[in-house]
């Protein structure tokens, strides 16, 4: 793709016509909202088990995927303060490879990958609650929908009103979180010893596949750091609070992690842990608020799930439409997807979309199916981004970059080559899915050349 010097200029700008309403708190909320979800409880034990019950190990293994993660939110910090528009990484895409594969993308999670994550949690959130309150599956189901309703009209009012609500429930979920993880640093009468590893000590090319594995695991409790470029044409101070946002959400989500697993070992037994993981029973954060709280443990973990899901779905809610408004403004999607409202500046007809489309989601299927199918695209896209930093720094290397990569391009390199090995590993365990899952952007190639390309060349003209 082609872009002359206005459209350069246009693309580093911070001009918009949206507001640039959240601030740095609010993008550290707007991440870690995501970030945070009712894994916080289980993840550990999954992290725990594939790193061979060793206690040290596994804590090691959650450092691990936080440096992971922060290495590839740095690589999205440079992107998202050099070019610091709404859509997120099908700007990137679009500007690296051509908009035929921003599009690929940009369809895929319109389908599958984005509005599958709020269907996810809408249902996550209507069986949260259900484990206070028994209800049937359509109860449930109707429960998800409204709380789809409910958080799309929170936001179609604007994204100040969305960024307050995000606030809101980031504060009330991290309280129960942050009392189970002090008490259990505090009241625990455990001494875990992280040096013992039982059984015997594999290889070290055993060890390697084995830390690799978990890491795998610790990556899916860190999911959704990708989520603040999309509403960067809404952040104040773009170039600045992005880098730092990005950064310092994952840093502090790795911590937290981190400290909550030690909380845990601090709390239950080493043999209990054992026990409940080889038995099936992978709550752990459950059972270590039990013990610190007796019957109200429950409670609070209860009250921390539902309001951790709550507000993931808020922020995804809140920054998925963005993506669709960018594909519009470009000529890549339905032009209505492009209006804002008149009053809040938000993309009204996309917020609109994304919750139809979630709701038809969550009305037709399970959604462990929607996971299977697009881990593999989404890996391949997120892959396709981290090496933009290197296309990108090629195709322009005069643009402005108010944040840069640590270590280019080496930094870059490791990225990508651990993206791609966890391609190869999820192909090889799953063929089938992995191919069905290619074959959403590839029928939304199809569409593109048939309905959306002329509108994009005509736009493209245009400008």
């Amino acid at each position: 793709m082609t872009t002359n010097s206005n459209n350069l200029a246009a693309l580093t700008s911070e001009k918009t016509e949206l507001r640039r309403d959240v601030g740095l708190f609010g993008g550290i909320s707007v991440l870690a909202g995501i970030m945070i979800g009712s894994g916080i409880f289980y993840i550990g034990a999954i992290v725990l088990q594939r790193s061979g019950m060793s206690l040290g190990l596994a804590l090691l293994v959650w450092l691990i995927g936080g440096l992971v993660t922060l290495m590839s939110g740095i690589c999205f910090a440079e992107l998202g303060a050099m070019m610091p528009k709404a859509g997120g990484y099908y700007v990137y895409l679009r500007e690296a490879y051509g908009e035929r594969v921003a599009f690929m993308c940009g369809f895929a999670n319109f389908c599958l990958s984005s509005s599958g994550s709020i269907a996810a949690l809408a249902v996550a959130f209507a069986a949260a609650i259900s484990s206070f309150v028994p209800l049937g599956e359509l109860t449930q189901k109707a429960i998800a929908i409204t709380a789809i309703l409910l958080l799309t009209g929170v936001n179609l009012c604007g994204i100040r009103f969305g960024s307050l609500v995000q606030n809101i429930f980031m504060i009330l979920k991290m309280l129960p979180i942050l009392l189970i993880l002090v008490c259990g640093l505090v009241m625990g009468n455990e001494s875990p010893d992280l040096t013992y590893f039982p059984g015997e000590m594999p290889s070290i090319p055993e060890l390697c596949s084995m830390v690799g594995f978990a890491v795998i695991a610790t990556l899916w409790a860190y999911e959704g750091w990708t989520n603040l470029n999309n509403i960067a044409e809404e952040i104040k101070n773009p170039k600045r609070n992005i880098p730092l946002a990005l950064i310092g959400s994952i840093t502090g989500v790795a911590l937290l992690y981190v400290l909550f697993n030690y909380a845990v070992y601090r709390v239950l037994p080493y043999d209990t842990i054992v026990n409940l993981v080889n038995g099936g029973d992978y709550y752990l954060g459950t059972h270590a608020a039990n013990e610190l709280f007796g019957s109200a443990g429950m409670i609070i973990v209860g009250t921390a799930m539902i309001l951790a899901i709550f507000n993931s779905l808020n922020g995804c809610i809140m920054v998925f439409p963005r993506m669709y408004y960018a594909m519009a403004r470009d000529g890549a999607l339905f032009k209505s997807f492009a209006k804002l409202h008149p009053i809040s500046k938000t993309p009204i007809n996309a917020q609109i979309a994304s919750a139809v489309m979630a709701i038809i989601l969550v009305s037709s299927r399970t959604l462990s199916e929607l996971t299977s199918l697009v881990a593999v695209v989404g890996m391949i896209f997120h892959g396709m981004t981290f090496f933009s930093v290197i296309v990108l720094r090629r195709k322009y290397p005069t643009l402005e970059r108010p944040y840069r990569v640590w270590l280019y391009p080496f930094l870059v390199i490791v990225i990508c080559c651990i993206m791609i090995g966890l391609i190869v590993n999820t192909v090889t365990k799953d063929p089938v899915t992995a191919a069905l899952g290619l074959l959403v952007p590839l029928f939304g190639l199809g569409l593109y050349e048939l309905f959306f390309k002329k509108q994009h060349d005509a736009l493209s003209n245009q400008s």
